[in-house]
């Protein structure tokens, strides 16, 4: 990856990527809390909203920590990290618009998509 070329720029990068990994750690909360309180023995629909919400968590997790933790990912995969947990969290975000009460993990998820979608500009 290439490192931004100014302080200001700099700033602006880990700005960026410090929020779209707060997004990330929102979503993974608020869509593990939101699968916890769907009854697992539910209907077939609920289970698919549960196991959506347990893999959006996961995915969400995952990304944090790649985007948070000092390692020498490429740029290409941390792009890759960074579309599975946007379309992860489209996903996510659809499942829960489909249960009542369930409306904030759903808009953390649209967040955390938007903020992947944002950071993804950075990159070069």
């Amino acid at each position: 990856m290439t490192p931004p070329s100014s302080q200001q720029e700099l700033y602006g990068y880990l700005e960026d990527r410090f929020a779209c990994a707060q997004a990330c750690t929102e979503c993974a909360r608020l869509c593990a809390l939101g699968a916890s309180v769907f009854d697992p023995e539910g209907t077939v629909e609920l289970e698919r909203v549960r196991r959506t919400g347990i893999m959006c968590a996961e995915v969400c997790d995952a990304t944090c920590r790649a985007l948070t933790e000092e390692n020498d990912q490429d740029e290409a995969g941390l792009r890759v990290q960074l579309e599975w947990c946007r379309t992860i969290c489209l996903q996510g975000a659809q499942a829960f618009d489909t249960r009542p009460g369930a409306e904030k993990s759903a808009a953390a998820c649209r967040a955390c998509a938007v903020a992947c979608t944002e950071f993804m500009a950075t990159l070069t």
